[in-house]
């Protein structure tokens, strides 16, 4: 028998940067009973995204925040500011990035490598509420 089950999750950052959110989607999968199957996870924003990174060396992070600043920097004078200097920007971030990740279920777990996590990217400067859509698909251990 094949089982759907969805979940919305409201993830608080502290403005630019990651929040692991591996434990969170997890818990979807595991209350969805779903043995082997899909998790598909989508943010419903445009100036964060989702990313699965490493999760054992912080620095990698780091890196990576430092390496977008430099490709879509505030303080441009871009056309579109309505909500600040870190809008436009935070925009562009989310333009290279991705919205949605697609994670294999095996043993009613997120099938994710040893060092990987999955996460909101907060591309924008002041703290926000991102809204997350987690939606599992798949068949129990006895369907």
């Amino acid at each position: 028998m094949t089982t759907i089950v969805q979940r919305t999750l409201e993830i608080r950052t502290n403005g630019r940067g990651f929040v692991d959110i591996t434990r969170e989607v997890a818990r979807v999968v595991a209350g969805a009973g779903v043995d082997v199957g899909l998790c598909a996870v989508f943010l419903q924003h445009t100036s964060a995204s989702l990313i699965l990174q490493e999760n054992a060396d912080p620095a990698v992070l780091r890196d990576l925040e430092r390496w977008m600043s430099r490709l879509a920097p505030e303080g441009r004078e871009y056309e579109h500011d309505d909500e600040g200097p870190d809008d436009m920007p935070g925009h562009l971030r989310s333009a290279i990035t991705r919205s949605s990740e697609v994670i294999p279920i095996s043993g009613g777990r997120l099938g994710l490598g040893t060092w990987q996590a999955l996460y909101v990217w907060e591309h924008r400067s002041s703290p926000h509420v991102r809204r997350v859509v987690v939606t599992v698909t798949g068949t129990t251990a006895g369907g």
